[in-house]
């Protein structure tokens, strides 16, 4: 067993289990009631961003503010609306290539937005550009933000968020991973119409189920990118049983593993049946994917209830013997985030700073394979294995020239 500390406090640890070989809802209507409505509307099944603003004490010597940082990303969203923002579900998909910004001030773990009054990218998150794209268009511009890109920053952070989040959040929570993992790829946001409250749980999983297709699209066209690095993925709760059901459908369709691209797959607090998710990685190399759990994540309770008491993958405790034996036969690594909960339902724990940079550093891992590679725009290999061209050797070093000998 391999232990990684991460620390937030003496006590804390990140837990890095081993790989082993590795309905009527109606009835459960009263959990939503009373003390879990007090708990859950808020937090719901998902981080909601923090509604704080940072203290902007970063400037230059000679008094000029900082510049806010930019975070330029791709967003594919099933929701309706022109720019894909409403909160219902679209016939078709919209495609854009976006600019967020982080104010100089950002604390690492935050998403900081104003609490009342207008934005200010020198205090707060925002969105700065916004450019709609057709099909052509995103494969042209993706290849265009990868070309000349060396090793693993040739790679795609795939985002896909959870239950109860909306646009901004989605937006603003992939920048945030991007900026405090210091991810060095290029981010892509899928959003789906994840509802804005507890109550259309059974709604939003609809949804979920109904974005899958354009999920699974999504997936085969990043991996037909010829200069393409890997393709990681991190998703969130429902987000994360959205996820494994794209990848179960292009493995069923003959690309398992992405035509090689696929990299980690990492599952916070995944909202997903645990009967299901065995199905799941039967199709899926569960040697890809990463569990980040919580023993005492709340929201997860009520999902089990909503779902008939069936346990949720996000909730399985590594201290837990039976747990244990469970995590050791799916064959997958887990990290036990039950000391990085924070938050009122124990659901975000994965958007903790010293979380988020373990993230990064897993993602951002550098791979000796491809490290002297490069993105070459407009250029397919041969070899479908090999997705970029080697950078071209250092030119040989002449001899220097002869010393004289002393005169005499």
């Amino acid at each position: 067993m391999i232990q990684v500390s991460i620390g937030r406090g003496r006590n804390s640890k990140l837990r890095h289990i081993s790989r082993a070989r590795q309905t009527s809802k109606a009835g459960f209507a009263a959990v939503l009631l009373a003390g879990f409505a007090a708990v859950f509307l808020s937090g719901c099944v998902v981080d909601k961003v923090s509604d704080v603003t940072s203290s902007v004490g970063d400037v230059f010597a000679t008094g000029e503010p900082k510049a806010p940082a930019r975070v330029p990303m791709f967003v594919v969203s099933t929701r309706k609306g022109k720019a894909g923002d409403a909160n219902e579900l679209s016939d078709g998909i919209r495609e854009s290539l976006q600019t967020v910004t982080v104010p100089p001030g950002h604390r690492p773990g935050d998403i900081e937005r104003p609490s009342f009054g207008s934005e200010n990218p020198q205090k707060h998150f925002t969105v700065s550009a916004y450019r709609g794209l057709n099909d052509s268009d995103f494969q042209a511009e993706l290849a265009s933000h990868l070309s000349g890109r060396i090793g693993s920053n040739r790679d795609v952070l795939l985002y896909v968020h959870g239950f109860n989040t909306s646009y901004d959040e989605a937006r603003f929570r992939l920048a945030q991973v991007v900026t405090d993992g210091r991810f060095g790829g290029v981010p892509i946001l899928f959003t789906w119409p994840a509802s804005g409250s507890l109550f259309d749980y059974e709604a939003a999983k609809e949804s979920a189920s109904a974005s899958r297709d354009a999920l699974a699209q999504l997936l085969i066209q990043l991996s037909d990118v010829p200069d393409i690095g890997r393709i990681q993925i991190v998703a969130h709760s429902m987000g994360s049983w959205l996820t494994m059901e794209a990848l179960r459908q292009d493995a069923i369709a003959g690309r398992p593993d992405l035509n090689g691209k696929l990299g980690e797959i990492m599952l916070a607090a995944p909202d997903i049946d645990l009967t299901v998710f065995k199905q799941q990685i039967a199709k899926v190399d569960p040697a890809h994917i990463s569990l980040l759990v919580s023993a005492n994540d709340r929201a997860l309770s009520v999902s089990r209830r909503l779902a008939g008491d069936r346990p949720r993958v996000g909730a399985l405790n590594p201290r837990n013997p039976a747990d244990k034996a469970i995590i050791d036969g799916l064959g997958v690594r887990v990290y036990d985030l039950s000391s990085q909960a924070t938050d009122l339902t124990g659901h975000g724990a994965y958007t903790a700073p010293d979380v988020v940079r373990q993230i990064g550093a897993r993602i951002g891992e550098a791979r000796v394979q491809d490290a002297d590679v490069t993105a070459v725009l407009g250029e397919r290999p041969v070899d479908t294995k090999v997705v970029t061209q080697p950078l071209p050797p250092d030119p040989p070093v002449a001899a220097p020239p002869p010393v004289p000998e002393p005169a005499k």
